[in-house]
């Protein structure tokens, strides 16, 4: 029996046992007794039960652990068997790896830790730093168990990947049977059916997000269409929920395909596909004081947006040319003395300037607008004065890639992004909206584009 003090090998004592593994695994924190370091141990009894794949998994655990090299995984230092005498009538295999200290995110949630919006984002940015090492080797090594028991919160503050158990060093081949390993809550589908791919541990460290932004797991989550639904028990960034959405895809297609895609997404809140993108921390529960006319049935949606609310380049270039023309006397000053010219100038210049002012007013205040329809097939986007179309923009529903909430400053801008896998185009619904209110609308075109 293993037990704190027994040495193995003649150089590794035990001093205690560490975290809960499956039957027939257990992890010991060890010393070297050569270098006076402390290690860790994870020991295998192969019994009669266990069944060969087991000991299959751990061989190939140490093999590709023995050419990792990556700051934030453990390094492997050696791999030795135990004869059944030395191992209390079972053969024993150990596998040697240096020792994190610090916690395991498990143990942090079982201590009722919560996570922040920063330490998620920055524990995800850290794994993926650690994906985008593993997926780019050749053959890619794909982890296939990332969950919150096998992420390290080191006492350096930084996150370790550990655990490669159920490690996979080649690509999922066509007609080739792999172990089926995961753990329920956390592995996509695809790897139930033993055809994991890199997207595979994307979705899993997507879920334990969700674990360590809830603090519930994910298989205990409700679930719509078999994605789990997080979104209203978080109070994060919605860039940071559509982009966890968008890892935790059921369809491979609409999932991130490689981390580095996965990464450069996170860190500029860029979502190409993502469901929703909107700057607001809650949902908008009913609809607040506005003047967009709104009106929806099962096969179409039509907006139109009065012109306080929105604004265009050509009104800002009227009202300069209105100024200049307002102080044309005092810009006619530098390049004419003669008074009498100026005195000219001015009654023909400084009138036309005022009503040109007035004429964006007017046309600001009761005629410009944005008239917005959507169908089963398209989208129609005009830009009206006094009704009249002078600028319409079109495109496919099927194209539309996401909804989301740009803000420059103080202005809150809503647009679609729509296009392929060649070209993607963005469209202005409404600027000057207030968060409120662009919170509202973009929920509300989202909503009616799910329900299609």
């Amino acid at each position: 029996m293993l037990a704190p003090g027994k040495i193995l090998q003649e150089r590794y004592q035990l001093q205690q046992r560490l975290g809960r593994t499956a039957a027939g695994h257990q992890t010991w924190l060890a010393v070297d007794l050569e270098s006076q370091e402390q290690v860790t141990l994870k020991m295998l009894a192969f019994s009669p039960e266990m069944q060969w794949e087991e000991l299959k998994l751990f061989e190939i655990e140490a093999q590709v652990l023995q050419a990792l090299n990556h700051p934030r995984i453990p390094c492997y230092r050696h791999y030795f068997s135990l004869e059944r005498e030395a191992g209390a009538g079972l053969p024993w295999f150990g596998l040697v790896q240096d020792y994190i200290p610090g916690f395991s995110l498990q143990e942090l949630l079982e201590k009722g830790q919560r996570f922040s919006e920063k330490e998620v984002r920055k524990i995800a940015t850290e794994v993926l730093e650690i994906l985008i090492y593993l997926h780019e080797l050749s053959p890619p090594v794909l982890h296939r168990d990332i969950k919150p028991s096998n992420l390290i919160w080191g006492e350096d503050q930084h996150v370790y990947l550990v655990d490669f158990g159920a490690v996979q060093a080649q690509a999922a081949v066509t007609g080739v049977t792999f172990t089926v390993v995961g753990t329920s809550g956390y592995a996509p589908l695809e790897q139930f059916w033993g055809r994991a791919v890199v997207a595979s541990d994307l979705y899993a460290l997507g879920a334990t997000l969700i674990h360590l932004l809830t603090g519930v797991t994910p298989a205990d989550l409700p679930q719509k269409d078999a994605r789990i639904q997080f979104s209203d028990r978080v109070s994060v960034h919605p860039t940071l929920v559509s982009w966890i959405e968008k890892m935790t895809e059921i369809g491979l297609e609409k999932r991130f395909s490689k981390a580095r895609d996965a990464l450069a997404a996170l860190k500029s809140g860029n979502i190409q596909g993502a469901n929703l993108q909107i700057e607001t921390v809650r949902k908008i529960a009913k609809r607040p004081p506005s003047r967009i006319q709104f009106s929806k049935s099962a096969t179409e949606l039509n907006i139109k947006i009065p012109s306080t609310l929105v604004t265009r380049p050509f009104l800002s270039i009227l009202r300069g040319i209105s100024f200049l023309m307002l102080f044309s006397p005092i810009i006619l000053l530098f390049f004419f003395w003669d008074l009498r010219d100026i005195l000219i100038s001015g009654i023909l210049i400084v009138p036309l300037g005022l009503f040109t002012i007035i004429g964006s007013l007017l046309v600001h205040s009761l005629g410009y607008g944005n008239k917005i329809t959507f169908n089963r097939n398209y989208f129609k986007l005009e830009h009206q004065i006094f009704g009249w179309s002078y600028f319409q923009q079109t495109g496919k529903i099927s194209e539309i890639l996401g909804i989301f909430i740009n803000t420059t400053g103080m202005v809150n801008e809503i647009r679609i992004s729509s296009g392929n896998d060649r070209r993607t185009y963005f469209y202005v619904l409404a600027t000057g909206l207030k968060d409120v209110e662009a919170a509202w609308l973009a929920q509300e075109i989202q909503d009616w584009l799910n329900l299609r």
